[in-house]
């Protein structure tokens, strides 16, 4: 299988395909909420590909995955957060109906 890399043309971070092939994600995003029950699985599903991969790193490459992880994590937080004062803002200035 070809590798499909993590960073777009534009040098920025493009796991959309990655995640675009998580069948549990999309069924969960379906209906626009996400319950509790829902973000479990998820969390199972993280802590399970953790597990396989954390296992098979030697100590440069486990370094290397966990500062990937953190600035993935810090990455994903700071974007909603962006995302969220953008969508304020938009809402602050449409005009009322």
């Amino acid at each position: 299988m070809a590798r499909s890399s993590w960073i777009n043309d534009e040098s920025t971070p493009d796991l959309d395909e990655h995640v675009g092939q998580l069948e549990h994600f999309a069924n969960s995003l379906a209906d626009g909420m996400i319950d509790a029950n829902e973000l479990t699985t998820q969390e199972k599903n993280l802590v399970a590909a953790m597990k396989d991969v954390e296992g098979s790193l030697d100590d440069t490459q486990h370094a290397k995955v966990t500062k990937l992880l953190a600035e993935l994590t810090a990455y994903s937080v700071m974007r909603t957060l962006h995302e969220m004062a953008q969508a304020r803002v938009q809402q602050a200035v449409a005009p009322k109906t």
